[in-house]
């Protein structure tokens, strides 16, 4: 950014060069996700304690300190109960990804018919999906897996609801709220098909003016949703396909949902709408392989997108301007890749870092860092305490399972934010 202030490349940055350093972080940051993993196996139920030794004795022989007796609190703090549970897990895309309970994000309350006919509240919608505040950079964002065929119209429905980020409370099951917004961008770091495997569910159609409509898989009385593409544009500074959506709640009268699916691919039909409708742009980034990290020749690109992301979620121009929440300048952005947790981790990683040396814009609305717990692990060791990077990482980790999940994505934040420190020093 042309605007950045001169800044020169702190010592701590400096020494990623070093093979012993960089290997020192990641055995440091391995370790810790290592006795995070062992707790979730154990939060789990009582019956897979015996699975969890058996699943983690390399890990206990290589690293002694492991201890797989852990006291009520951290099993509490690492829990993973909800995505566990029988009639959720379904909805993982990988059966060893699950958010933790304190931070997953919760669909909004559905409501159903009761035998008498009257409306009840039942509890929200799971979605494989967890708040996530950056360290640094202290902007909000919720890190998702790629929907699946039938956690579509769960992850469309979260468009719909007010929605604040959960805060610290003495009672983890009833968090303080911030004041709600909506989300309106969304963003996808995997393409749908990669190597030939489905990494992500296409929601919505290719075209513009074409729509498709998603019908719930719950047995209750909630609509259907449409999803209409309004326009689509190829950005090609920033790999970047930018797709505006139209979606909106339906209810076709008279019909079943399994009627209501079969007729996505028409447009005779006629559908009752709700009045309520949202205006969602979805940012796709091409360049980035499942497993690994872009080609040193779409660096430029990724922070091209980066920064493309950020000035379009704070554009509310689309937006009704009689909005009864009134118009948040900067909403939390959805991001997912394909499990939402090593393209994801390292796109908020390298979001928060670069807001910390002023390289992209604050958040309108910072929260602070203190609104996340202390980690049950204790602090990084004293040799880390100046690396903002590994402290990111392990902040990030501690909100979503295996956030940054492969060493060559942690060095590629390494070397984009000491590029982009060196670049704005010599400008």
């Amino acid at each position: 950014m042309s605007s950045a202030p001169a800044q020169q490349i702190p010592a701590w940055l400096a020494s990623f060069t070093s093979p012993n350093y960089l290997n020192h972080v990641y055995r440091c940051l391995a370790d810790r996700e290592s006795e995070r993993h062992v707790t979730r196996y154990l939060s789990k139920a009582p019956h897979l304690a015996q699975d969890a030794a058996a699943a983690t004795s390399g890990h206990s022989r290589r690293m002694p300190h492991l201890k797989l007796s852990k006291p009520a609190g951290v099993l509490s703090h690492y829990s993973v109960e909800t995505g566990f549970q029988r009639q959720n897990q379904h909805r993982n895309r990988y059966g060893d990804v699950e958010p933790y309970d304190r931070t997953r994000v919760v669909v909004d309350v559905k409501r159903r018919r009761s035998l008498d006919g009257k409306a009840m509240n039942v509890e929200g919608q799971y979605l494989n999906a967890s708040w996530v505040l950056e360290f640094f950079g202290h902007k909000w964002w919720i890190a998702t897996q790629a929907p699946l065929p039938y956690t579509a119209h769960t992850f469309l429905s979260l468009l719909f609801q007010p929605v604040s980020p959960p805060l610290p409370s003495t009672s983890p099951s009833s968090p303080t709220q911030t004041r709600a917004t909506r989300i309106r961008t969304i963003v996808q770091l995997t393409m749908n098909i990669e190597h030939g495997r489905r990494k992500a569910h296409a929601y919505f159609p290719s075209d513009i003016g074409q729509s498709k409509v998603l019908s719930s898989d719950e047995e209750d009385t909630a609509s259907s949703i449409k999803v209409t593409v309004l326009d689509t544009q190829s950005i090609e500074k920033a790999h970047c396909v930018k797709t505006t959506l139209r979606i909106v709640p339906v209810t076709p009268a008279g019909t079943t949902h399994e009627e209501d699916a079969s007729r996505s691919e028409r447009e005779d039909v006629s559908l009752e709408h709700t009045p309520e409708a949202v205006i969602v742009q979805h940012m796709l980034y091409t360049s980035w392989p499942d497993h690994g990290v872009p080609d040193v020749d779409d660096r430029s690109s990724l922070l091209a997108f980066l920064r493309l992301v950020d000035s379009t979620n704070r554009d509310a121009s689309q937006l009704h301007s009689d909005d009864a929440l009134g118009l948040d300048p900067d909403p939390p952005i959805v991001v997912g890749c394909s499990a939402g947790i090593g393209r994801t981790g390292a796109f908020i990683a390298l979001s928060s870092l670069l807001r910390s040396f002023r390289l992209l814009p604050p958040p309108h609305t910072p929260s602070p860092s203190s609104a996340l717990p202390a980690s049950p692990l204790g602090p990084l060791p004293h040799a880390l305490n100046e690396d903002l990077v590994a402290q990111e990482v392990d902040s990030l980790r501690e909100q979503r399972p295996g956030m940054v999940q492969r060493d060559e994505q942690l060095s590629l934040i390494y070397e984009i934010l000491a590029s982009e420190l060196h670049t704005a020093h010599i400008q």
